[in-house]
């Protein structure tokens, strides 16, 4: 068949092949999917093009994020048995197609063909790219799976920083009007669509060196010097396997369903109000001391400790533990948002800098998981485990931004808030992160009921359905 090249046993390593070429391969997917984070540069092209609102246009992110988490649950399994070519080569063409649609749908002022696509397609793309290199990455690196899956996440978070640069000088090349150096410059809507074909054609062919690249490490390989007894003599790391279907049978599974959501729904909450948020913080008798431009840096700003957390805290993870990482994160995380509801009005380095370690937090938490539910779970279905993990993020996309929007239309008219009308939005984040403080502490070694037979070969094992 001309796709037998995907089939699994197709992908298995010849002695010698580097398994730090996994990691790039994991970013080529990760990079290109990542560009989810960087919606909000045309988001005022799109409302202007349909004469619509920010929130009917802000409903294709949405879709997408929801339909990350389902996608890569229902999926999570498939993605386990197909192997990571294969489904990395499904990711791309859906991702793909999403931004073709997309187009097709700007182009004709279809919003409803822009839900579909970007946001439906689109988000199967992103559900299934999301998850299809974690497992693969863990079995090559059993001694370092918090670095090896920091690295591969740490690009969907950097996925902004290149898209958004990118997307604005493509509008500008596409429409001699729009400036992207003007924050009230707006790119038309033909420019907008010109750019999703460009993207959807560009995020495939890298997405393919991914696909071509990624292999699984042939049965019973492990790197040199690798000691299987020193691992499982940490705390809380296991050498038994859980299949997915017994997963989220087990506490463990649904404590660290809503620590993941905990700490997710308090990072979203400042990721998505972060432009306006220090425009408002730093507002006197109507005027705010930061300028539009300078709030946009500070956006990016932010997506750099976001992506750098993902690597550095999840690298930290494996020195240190999983559950001790997560005390930092919802521990000192509420510290923070202690201190930004409090002093965050004083200094604009403070403000700066307690949100640069949120976000640190946020994004560390994403790229922790899989390692951490590798050490309760096993290795074989871990990514089918972390699909249906990620349905914490979906939920929390939703929760976290209406928490923060809810309290804030309470409060004001958006341009006139200040720094006290984020008070009881901040305070109720500090109450969500103990609640997933509570839930870590909680988490203990899963009982031996919910394993595997020993012995079971690892080729049988990952072929369940």
């Amino acid at each position: 068949m001309a796709l037998s090249f995907l089939d699994r046993e197709h992908t298995v390593a010849k002695p010698g092949y580097s398994r730090w070429l996994i990691p790039p391969a994991a970013l080529a997917i990760h990079l290109c999917i990542g560009q989810a984070y960087a919606t909000s540069v045309y988001k005022s092209a799109l409302v202007a093009h349909f004469e619509s609102s920010l929130t009917a246009i802000g409903v294709i992110f949405s879709i997408a994020i929801v339909m990350l988490g389902l996608s890569a649950a229902v999926m999570g399994t498939w993605v386990e048995r197909a192997g990571p070519r294969a489904a990395m080569f499904a990711s791309a063409c859906f991702w793909a197609s999403g931004f073709l649609v997309g187009a097709l749908g700007i182009a004709t002022s279809q919003l409803w063909l822009v839900y579909l696509g970007y946001g439906f397609i689109g988000g199967i793309g992103l559900g299934i790219g999301y998850i299809s290199p974690v497992s693969t990455l863990i079995k090559w690196f059993p001694d370092r799976p918090g670095l090896a899956t920091g690295m591969a996440i740490m690009g969907f978070g950097g996925g902004a920083l290149i898209a958004s640069p990118l997307s604005r000088q493509l509008m500008a090349a596409y429409d001699s009007g729009y400036d992207p150096s003007d924050p009230t410059s707006v790119a038309t809507g033909g420019a907008v669509a010109s750019l999703f074909v460009t993207l959807g054609i560009a995020y495939f062919l890298v997405m393919m060196l991914g696909v071509f690249t990624v292999k699984v490490p042939p049965p019973g390989w492990t790197p040199a010097g690798f000691d299987a007894a020193a691992v499982a003599a940490k705390p809380m790391v296991s050498t038994a396997n859980v299949s997915a279907a017994n997963a989220i049978r087990t506490p463990q599974f649904w404590f660290l369903w809503t620590v993941l959501f905990c700490n997710v729904t308090a990072g979203i909450g400042i990721l998505e109000q972060a432009a306006p948020m220090i425009q408002d913080f730093f507002r006197e008798d109507g005027m705010s001391s930061v300028a539009p431009a300078t709030a946009a840096g500070f956006v990016a700003f932010l997506s750099l400790f976001n992506m750098a957390g993902r690597f550095v805290w999840s690298s930290t993870s494996d020195y240190i533990g999983r559950k001790p990482t997560y005390v930092l994160y919802l521990g000192v995380g509420m510290i923070m948002y202690v201190l930004l509801a409090t002093v965050g009005h004083t200094s604009t380095v403070i403000f700066v800098l307690v949100a640069a370690v949120i976000l640190s937090f946020y994004g560390g938490g994403f790229a922790t998981i899989p390692a951490y539910l590798r050490d309760l779970f096993g290795t074989f279905q871990v990514g089918a485990i972390h699909g249906r993990l990620l349905t914490a993020w979906s939920a929390a996309g939703i929760a976290g931004p209406l928490i923060i929007n809810g309290f804030l239309d309470a409060q004001g008219t958006p341009g006139e808030l200040v720094a006290a009308d984020y008070r009881p939005a901040l305070f109720t984040m500090v109450a969500v992160l103990a609640v997933g403080f509570v839930a870590n502490a909680l988490v203990r070694p899963v009982s031996a009921r919910f394993h595997e037979r020993p012995g079971q070969p690892d080729e049988l094992v990952e072929g369940k359905v």
